[in-house]
């Protein structure tokens, strides 16, 4: 699921504190390389059980990912259910509760960024 209207699609931070931002609001650096980033944050499913990954990539504008102070701006906000043994489905229906802890993610981590 590819959140639209997010207000986070277009911004840009420096490494350092977008690392310190999304850690704030929930999230990790999981995979990176030296011009991408992808942030995770897991959001669980309590009632069905179910794992999901609120996802947000990132791409370098200025520098490399191997500096503190390399630009990055952020692409795309989505949201997949884990499946085993590793990987991430995008097109299943996803619960209310994920959603509206997903936009809380979101709006948190948006706010940090514009502050």
């Amino acid at each position: 699921m590819i959140f639209e209207n997010t207000g986070l699609v277009g911004l840009k931070s420096d490494l350092l504190y977008l690392d310190e931002s999304a850690a704030k609001a929930g999230f990790i650096r999981w995979q990176w390389e030296y011009y991408r980033a992808t942030y995770d944050c897991k959001i669980e499913d309590k009632q069905n059980g179910g794992e999901y990954f609120l996802r947000i990539n990132t791409r370098a504008v200025e520098g490399k990912l191997e500096k503190s102070d390399a630009v990055l701006a952020i692409e795309a906000v989505y949201l997949g259910k884990a499946t085993f043994p590793h990987g991430l489905e995008y097109e299943s229906p996803v619960p209310t509760p994920v959603l509206d802890d997903a936009a809380k993610h979101i709006l948190e981590l948006k706010a940090l960024l514009e502050a």
